[in-house]
Order: structure tokens, then C-alpha cells, then sequence
């Protein structure tokens, strides 16, 4: 296993250890002597490739993967399938600096700005065109 898969394996396993040690049902699941991580990474890459449309790149939410991986260890009569070459990368929720923060907030303004500004524009432009379109009445003449 290359580094970024195998950083993924330990990811999965250290979430299905924390689990086992708050549900005891599970625990029982995941000490099943017939099942391992390493068939579980296996089983794992084997269900996000048939999950894939054709391409070469997966993506797949954290529960998605989580709920398959304890779907292996749950079910006795699963296909692991032979081990797959790939990469495997782990994305984590990213924390942003206070700069980064601010600057984001700036940017949501000046968007919010600009959108008013369109808005107010229009509604403008609206209202010369009904003042352009008044039709004189019979006193007019």
C-alpha cells in the first residue's frame, strides 16, 4: 500500500475502533475473527469503483465510506474481491486563519453589494420605462 492509502486505512480503522469501544454491538461485529482492515480497505476501494461512472477519480463523503466499512464488518457473507492498485486520498475539513476568515467575509459583502446594486438598477430602469410608456388620457389633446 502507497502512503496516501495507507493513511486511509488508518483513518477507517481508527474510526472503527472508537466506535467499537462506545457500541457494544458493533464491537462484537468488529472482532470477528474472519475479518480484518486490510480486507475492509479492499472491500472498500472494490465498492467506490463500482459506485464510478467510468472515470478515473472517485469522490465519496466520509459517511458514505464510514457506513460500508461497517457494512463489511457487520456482514458474514461478503465479497472482499482481490486487492486493487490505486491511490487513495483522505480529505479533511480544512480550518481557516482569521485572515482567511476576514477576507471571506469581505468578499461575501462586496458580493452582496453588487448583487443590491443590480437589484436596485433594475427595479430603476423598470420604472423610467413605465414613466416612458404612459399613455396621454383624452384630456391630454
Amino acid at each position: 500500500m502507497n502512503k496516501t492509502t495507507d493513511h486511509f486505512k488508518r483513518t477507517i480503522q481508527a474510526y472503527l475502533e472508537q466506535r467499537a469501544a462506545e457500541d457494544k454491538l458493533f464491537a462484537a461485529s468488529y472482532s470477528k475473527p474472519n475479518k480484518n482492515i486490510d480486507e475492509c480497505v479492499t472491500y472498500l476501494l472494490h465498492w467506490a469503483k463500482s459506485q464510478c461512472d467510468g472515470g478515473n477519480a472517485i469522490g465519496m463523503t466520509g459517511g458514505e465510506v464510514i457506513s460500508q466499512a461497517v457494512h463489511y464488518f457487520d456482514e458474514d457473507d461478503i465479497e472482499v474481491g482481490k486487492p486493487l492498485q490505486c491511490q487513495v486520498m483522505v480529505c479533511h475539513d480544512m480550518e481557516l486563519t482569521d485572515e482567511e476568515k476576514a477576507e471571506a467575509r469581505q468578499q461575501a459583502i462586496r458580493q452582496y453589494q453588487a448583487e443590491e446594486l443590480r437589484k436596485l438598477q433594475s427595479r430603476n430602469k423598470q420604472a423610467t420605462k413605465k414613466e416612458a410608456q404612459v399613455q396621454p388620457s383624452l384630456f391630454d389633446f
